[in-house]
């Protein structure tokens, strides 16, 4: 992250749901939207940088063989290992990007509410490490808030700005709402799978 590790600490002092991902009707319906659009029924190997408490990483572990989850901040790693201590398919690491990108390949990543945090350079650097870390069926979701956030390098505008022009894959939808934007893009040009099984 670009922004200082202090910024998140600062959040979950006194709170640990300091977005209200659990109790803020906006952030369940955008959750119940991000998962209504994944194409697929089921994915094998799903990263989710930047977790937080685990909120959007519980639903995604319903839909997964396997969820990498990660953030830097000890305290939301902590709250998301506890929120998904009942999904042995799930895991949670302490990580900063774009330095601790994990190993292997994904056939999906997410990346929710994370694009602002850091600077262009380093968002950049994100986005190509997605799409090289991605199957040859993979599928990249991004999901912002469109309004500027004070003390954040980028907004959620300029953060798909950058996604539009340098993600080399095929779109496969955009929503688009006055507060946050959802785009999901494929490694190949159809996600249809009609003899998909979920794990």
């Amino acid at each position: 992250m670009s922004i200082d590790a202090q910024y998140f600490a600062d959040l979950y002092a006194n709170n640990d749901d300091p977005w209200a991902f659990r109790t803020r009707w906006y952030e369940r319906r955008k959750r119940d939207l991000l998962m209504a659009s994944l194409p697929r029924q089921c994915y094998q190997r799903v990263f989710e940088p930047a977790c937080a408490n685990g909120e959007l990483s519980a639903s995604l572990a319903e839909r997964c063989a396997e969820l990498l989850c990660q953030d830097l901040d000890p305290t939301a790693v902590a709250l998301a290992r506890q929120r998904l201590a009942g999904l042995p398919n799930a895991s949670v690491v302490t990580g900063r990007l774009p330095a601790d990108w994990p190993g292997g390949s994904f056939d999906l990543i997410v990346l929710s509410e994370v694009g602002y945090y850091l600077n262009a350079t380093d968002w950049l650097q994100v986005i190509e490490q997605s799409v090289a870390s991605l199957t040859y069926d993979g599928g990249l979701l991004a999901c912002h808030w469109r309004h500027p956030i004070a003390g954040c390098p980028q907004d959620g505008r300029e953060v798909h700005q950058l996604l539009a022009k340098h993600v080399p894959l095929y779109p496969v939808f955009r929503h688009e709402e006055a507060d946050f934007l959802l785009e999901y893009w494929s490694a190949e040009p159809s996600v249809v799978d009609l003899d998909e099984i979920c794990p």
